[in-house]
């Protein structure tokens, strides 16, 4: 079985004189959010184009669901749903009929889908009402709706919530993640958004002119970002004593103020609360604190202009 849903090796594009990519290796697995970091101009969408045939590469290859030769891409791409540059819609038809319209374009039987559609994008009260009449917010879940027809396994979103409300994010963020958890789908996701997509993505690809600096999972994006649970109690010595003895961690550091840093139980703050309280201490700050994915990828892409 494959555990991988996209590969490239080497690949590589380039336009005239300049690479918009640079002998990039990019590996998604399945049943991950991969979050795809970059300014403007910086490859995001062009490598999206050529993974999803709008494109052909200069040099390097490609692997869709372990499929390579061309004539089996052709069929790998149909198991992948995308948006990319906005999603098409027909403005003066309603969401139905949008559906209804690229289900008979896409080939889909039955006419099911786009009810069920409807529901899991949280369309179904939208009526008569024409599409050039929506919120950004609703073009976007219809434009996911439209993307998901015929199940696909793959989901490939350009900048899905590039200039929507806090609410339309919220409703985004909160529809991909079903749709990652619920139904199994793979998504990667382009966006300069960074603090959104550190709530939402498993892993993470940074590239900058065309180059893939890094790849790296979110435990290792806490771990190189140093995020840790900012402690400031009445006796410190003591809160360390029972950091090792109530908690059995010795992943914390008394600073000369005399605050901590604990890099453990990240995922559980309440339970180090609970325990410096029951044994008696005083707790007077107790946050966490760190770098978050913006911070971390401004650092990075810094250390390459000045390198």
């Amino acid at each position: 079985m494959n555990d991988y849903v996209l590969r490239t090796n080497h690949l590589s594009k380039r336009y005239k004189n300049q690479f918009a990519l640079d002998n990039i290796d990019l590996t998604i697995k399945k049943g991950s959010i991969y979050g795809f970091i970059g300014q403007n101009g910086a490859g995001k969408s062009t490598l999206i184009r050529v993974v999803t045939g709008l494109a052909y590469p200069t040099s390097g290859s490609i692997e869709l669901f372990g499929k390579s030769s061309e004539q089996e891409l052709i069929q790998a791409r149909k198991r992948i749903g995308t948006i990319i540059e906005g999603p098409a819609l027909y403005p003066q038809m309603t969401a139905a009929e949008n559906l209804e319209t690229h289900r008979l374009l896409k080939g889909i039987p039955g006419k099911d889908c786009v009810e069920n559609m409807l529901a899991l994008v949280g369309l179904q009260g939208a009526g008569k009402k024409k599409a050039k009449n929506f919120s950004l917010g609703m073009k976007q879940r219809l434009g996911l709706g439209i993307a998901l027809l015929g199940d696909p396994e793959f989901l490939i979103l350009d900048e899905p919530i590039n200039g929507l409300d806090p609410m339309g994010v919220v409703e985004i963020r909160e529809l991909l993640k079903k749709l990652n958890q619920e139904y199994g789908i793979t998504i990667l996701i382009s966006s300069h958004i960074l603090s959104e997509l550190h709530l939402l993505a498993t892993h993470y690809g940074i590239i900058h002119k065309g180059e893939l600096l890094e790849q790296l999972t979110v435990k290792e994006l806490n771990e190189r970002c140093q995020q840790y649970i900012h402690v400031k109690v009445d006796h410190p010595d003591k809160a360390a004593a029972i950091f090792e003895t109530k908690l059995g961690t010795t992943q914390y550091e008394v600073m000369p103020e005399g605050t901590i840093k604990l890099f453990d139980y990240l995922d559980a703050p309440g339970r180090v609360s609970k325990t410096l309280a029951d044994e008696g201490l005083i707790i007077e700050q107790f946050m966490p604190m760190g770098e978050d994915l913006e911070t971390y990828f401004s650092n990075r892409i810094g250390g390459v202009q000045h390198g």
